[in-house]
């Protein structure tokens, strides 16, 4: 396995369990007797947490690739 797969690890596995557990989550609310205009309230901010877990995953991985060693390179 190349160095930059095994950097890859641990962004990619922190970002699948934080999407397990917001699928987990959104389960729960979706199985809850809750009005539905109310549960989708209570939905969008937890698909929004999700994509934006998603676009820092593609960034950091598109930072690896290019080479950086840590991600506090650019401050």
């Amino acid at each position: 396995m190349n160095d930059h797969r095994k950097q890859m690890i641990a962004p990619v596995g922190i970002t699948v369990l934080f999407l397990a557990y917001l699928v987990v989550y959104g389960m729960l609310l979706f199985f809850a007797d809750v009005w539905h205009p109310v549960l989708l309230v209570l939905l969008i901010p937890l698909a929004a947490l999700g994509a934006g877990m998603v676009y820092v995953l593609i960034t950091r991985i598109r930072e690896i690739r290019r080479g950086e060693e840590d991600d506090l390179g650019n401050y």
